[in-house]
């Protein structure tokens, strides 16, 4: 049997890693990958309009299977395109590997055509970055990269010149296939000891879930229950612990709403349960426990009573018998008629006349999307007033998956985000939530989902405007400039690129028009042409309370329409125990 080159080598390893695909654009320093791609049964090659997308898919893809996730670019502006999505997946803690080829190797440091230091350059969006030098590294230095995406959750970057590629192997490529089971982290027993301590020491107690809840709704629904404490959550924890929450106070943040903020701030104690929530302006700097099994985030954003470095599950499995059950709901209750209160004061203004009114309501949209989508559907949501849209009106139910670029707030990420989530689960409904900036920056991409009939579907809401932006240059006391644009027809474009298309600027064709798409076998695009003026901020939130662009972003989403929100609301007020 011949003896394969490097680039054989290197694709053999992926395969027996479990990956099915790399994303990219092929062509130059890539060409021995992709040929050796061509001839591996077991693995394809994605082809993409831009390597930024491939990044993105693949993150997507790793996020949401929790599998290794590849993708590639060519030498030079090939593998620079990659930095966004790379560096949006490595903040998420999606296990990516990329490979960044390079020009031949006896050129490095020449001012070779297209030449860069992409292991330079991807230092900061990664946790391991490398350069395949010879052929002895492999498949050794492969192994070790993957083995560090998949443990920490992060981006690993190999570089590889062109010509090494094309060299023979010199050692063998073995078998095996990296850890992909963790171990739990045990919080240590004086920490349970002390935290059970803080808890029962309290009159009052509120938990603030994030994405670290994931796997355990049932233990925090019974911490709440025992101490009757309210339950807020950031937006990535909102798909973990909304649903089946009598306690739930809604979301803080820049995008919340409801009367998390203030539960968060009145209560004795504030008990941070997997979240490493970024906006420290909302905590209230004090009376705070942190439970995170990643203890590089403890006490990072505000001073803490006491850290608990362990699995959230475990930690209030092993707290939970230590705690004495209290009986006084008064916090509670209060503050889940604060909360009912808050969202039923408001939500007729963003419900009255929806139905007629045009343009038409973003909020109109994003509700009857909500009530249309499968009930495990994935959502992928671009930066922006999408991300207000949805952490207002998608209701989780436990199987729906949410993602988008939270951390890293880049624009243009929901299409490619959703063509990854659609390679990932074939079977399933994925829904891609597009501001018009958002999918004009990475409009190509349309001729990826085309290309590959992916049936992903795709509702631009399409206001010729960049809607935050607008908001912190008003929030900044400054006139708004080059944010509103001439109107685009985004359904003739989707629809000349081969998609089913719409373009709905009446509300009454709108329940129709979604339906139709939702259902329909094979990619869809739904153009909602939304009214820029909904970005409307309501006069009664004081500057007292939050500053800047944070109070710009409260008083619309704070005081915003939150569709069946309200119901869950009202639904938890009826039961607090009658006198």
């Amino acid at each position: 049997m011949a003896k394969p080159n490097v680039a054989e080598q290197f694709v053999q390893v992926l395969v027996q890693a479990g990956v099915e695909r790399i994303y990219g654009v092929v062509g130059d320093s890539l060409n021995p990958i992709v040929d050796a791609i061509r001839r591996t049964p077991g693995i394809e090659w994605v082809h993409v309009r831009n390597e930024e997308a491939g990044a993105f898919a693949a993150a997507a893809e790793a996020q949401l299977t929790g599998r290794l996730a590849v993708c590639a670019g060519s030498c030079g502006p090939g593998n620079t395109h990659l930095v966004q999505g790379l560096y949006d997946a490595h903040r998420t803690g999606a296990p990516v590997l990329a490979l960044a080829s390079h020009i031949p190797s006896g050129q490095i440091g020449t001012g070779f055509f297209q030449e860069t230091h992409p292991e330079r350059l991807f230092v900061d969006c990664s946790g391991y970055c490398e350069q395949i030098s010879r052929p002895a590294l492999m498949p050794r230095v492969l192994r070790i990269a993957m083995q560090h995406a998949l443990s920490r959750g992060e981006v690993s970057v190999l570089v590889l010149p062109g010509d090494v590629a094309h060299l023979d192997a010199v050692a063998p490529t073995g078998n095996g296939a990296p850890v992909t089971e963790h171990g739990t982290v045990m919080p240590p027993e004086p920490q349970v000891a002390r935290l059970a301590e803080l808890i029962n020491d309290a009159e009052t107690v509120t938990l603030f879930a994030g994405a670290g809840v994931r796997g355990a709704h049932a233990e925090v629904m019974e911490l709440a229950g025992t101490v009757q404490a309210p339950v807020g959550h950031s937006l990535r924890g909102k798909e973990w612990i909304q649903y089946d929450n009598p306690f739930d106070v809604g979301m803080s943040g820049l995008l919340g709403y409801g009367a998390c903020y203030r539960a968060m701030n009145d209560a004795d104690l504030l008990v941070l349960l997997g979240t490493d929530f970024p906006y420290d302006s909302f905590l209230p700097q004090a009376r705070t426990v942190q439970v995170d099994h990643d203890a590089t985030r403890l006490g990072r954003r505000t001073p803490l009573e006491l850290a608990v470095h362990g699995d959230v599950r475990e930690t209030l499995r092993a707290v939970l018998p230590l705690l004495r059950r209290k009986s006084d709901r008064t916090f509670l209750d209060r503050m889940l008629r604060d909360h009912c209160k808050t969202l039923e004061q408001v939500v007729d203004a963003y419900t009255r006349n929806v139905e007629r009114h045009v343009p038409i309501h973003p909020e109109f949209a994003a509700d009857l999307l909500d009530e249309l989508a499968a009930d495990d559907a994935i959502f992928t949501v671009d930066t922006g007033m999408c991300n207000v849209w949805a952490a207002r009106y998608l209701t989780p139910n436990g199987r729906r998956r949410v993602i988008g670029s939270f951390l890293h707030g880049t624009m243009a990420n929901a299409l490619p985000h959703a063509i990854g989530a659609q390679f990932a689960y074939p079977g399933r409904q994925v829904v891609s939530m597009s501001g018009d900036g958002g999918l004009g920056m990475l409009l190509g991409e349309l001729l990826t989902v085309a290309l590959h009939d992916l049936p992903v579907k795709i509702v631009t809401f399409n206001n010729s405007s960049l809607g935050m932006v607008k908001l912190e240059m008003l929030v900044d006391g400054l006139p708004d400039y080059q944010t509103d644009h001439r109107p685009v027809d985004f359904a003739a474009i989707a629809s000349g690129a081969g998609l089913r298309a719409e373009r709905v600027t009446d509300p009454t064709r709108l329940r129709a028009a979604l339906k139709e798409a939702l259902s329909h076998d094979g990619p869809a695009l739904v153009d909602v042409v939304t009214d820029a003026n909904a970005l409307s901020v309501p006069p009664h939130i004081t500057a007292g309370q939050l500053g800047g662009f944070a109070l710009a972003a409260s008083k619309v989403v704070l005081e915003g329409g939150v569709g069946r929100m309200i119901d869950l609301a009202r639904a938890n007020l009826r039961n607090i125990p009658r006198p």
